[in-house]
């Protein structure tokens, strides 16, 4: 009797938790933020479009210095990823271009090579070891959360990655904007890099850095 009685009451408990989560959250930018992200759009209010985005199948502008360009499907671009823990992006990548070093806080990365010739490769946080590896199209290569890496074109053709995230807001941070693209005293710079005085400015002067 007792057996069936708990198996039933756990089916019960089960039942009313699934009931009480909500199925999606569309982002709301215009209200603040909650726990899993952007708070949830009234529902009355949602529509297929949120579940939906185009921008991918566009090209993205590579005449930078970098001839590289991004097109990001995060929470604030495709509100219907808000919450559920998955985003995705398109990166191009110019004959020459780099998507130099750079970490995403929040999330691991997995890219799929669409067109062209890439080196990619991460380097581990625990041993300082390095991965890398020349891709071509069709092939995939996951960044683990947090690691340093990097892609850049090998190939004579422009490159493209379809890269997704295990967050609808993985975050980013590129290293050499960090150093060289703030008001960080060039004195600081010089201590912590190793670099000297001539090269700091030179590269503050490259990525729009002061002091």
């Amino acid at each position: 009797m007792f057996l069936p009685l708990l198996f039933t009451i756990s089916l019960l408990f089960s039942s009313s938790a699934h009931a009480s989560l909500l199925d999606f959250c569309v982002a709301d930018p215009s209200l603040p933020d909650g726990p899993s992200g952007y708070s949830c759009k009234n529902p009355a209010q949602v529509t297929v479009d949120d579940f939906v985005y185009h921008a991918l199948s566009i090209p993205t502008n590579t005449s930078n210095l970098l001839k590289f360009g991004v097109t990001a499907a995060f929470a604030p671009q495709f509100p219907g990823v808000n919450g559920l823990g998955i985003s995705i992006a398109r990166a191009d990548l110019g004959v020459g271009g780099v998507v130099p070093l750079h970490t995403h806080p929040g999330a691991s990365e997995l890219i799929y090579l669409a067109e062209g010739t890439i080196v990619g490769g991460f380097i581990s946080g625990s041993a300082n070891t390095v991965y890398y590896k020349t891709l071509h199209k069709g092939d995939v290569m996951v960044f683990p959360q947090g690691v340093m890496h990097f892609q850049f074109n090998t190939g004579e053709t422009p490159a493209t990655v379809i890269a997704s995230f295990g967050s609808a807001n993985p975050g980013v941070q590129v290293t050499a904007f960090a150093l060289f693209g703030n008001n960080l005293p060039s004195s600081f710079v010089e201590k912590i890099t190793f670099l000297d005085e001539a090269e700091v400015r030179k590269l503050k002067g490259v990525f729009g850095g002061t002091g």
